[in-house]
Parts: structure tokens; C-alpha cells; sequence
């Protein structure tokens, strides 16, 4: 699993983007690829909980979701997460 974590501003781009971003997460919780996800309660830092066995995996599923190089957002951390509770 990764844990990816993006800045998020409420610039008028991000929030369009938004409602296409969350269903495309929906989505990809369907195919078993993210296990959850969600903004903070500040709304400063989004957090999503990937269930893939490579950062590439990662990478790839970022490139193909244009929400991630929309003004407002910005990768902060990409990092393997070795749960033992889930």
C-alpha cells in the first residue's frame, strides 16, 4: 500500500475538477486499487490510501487523472505504508 498526500487549494479549477476526481476514486475502490480517501478536516491536505504493490502503480494511476496537475493541487508525499491492522 502507499499513502499519497496533495495540498489542495480551493482555486475555482480544483474544485470544477473535483466531483470527476471523487467518482474516478470511487471507481478505482471498485477495482480494488484505492482503499480509502479523503481531504482533512482543515481541507488543506487530501490523503489517499492506495492498494498497489508499486509507487510506479502509483505514478501511473496519477499520470492517467488529470485532476493531479490541476491549478490547486500539489503532491506533497508518496510513501510506502506496511499496515498490520486494516
Amino acid at each position: 500500500m502507499f499513502i499519497l498526500e496533495v495540498a489542495i487549494l480551493p482555486t475555482p479549477e480544483r474544485l470544477a475538477a473535483r466531483p470527476a476526481h471523487r467518482e474516478l476514486l470511487a471507481e478505482l475502490k471498485k477495482q480494488g486499487k484505492v482503499h480509502m480517501a479523503g481531504p482533512l478536516a482543515d481541507d488543506t491536505t487530501a490523503v489517499i490510501v492506495w492498494d498497489v504493490d508499486t509507487r510506479e502503480e502509483v505514478e501511473a494511476l496519477m499520470a492517467a487523472a488529470p485532476y493531479y496537475s490541476t491549478n490547486g493541487v500539489t503532491t506533497t508525499s508518496i510513501r510506502e505504508w506496511t499496515p498490520f491492522i486494516v
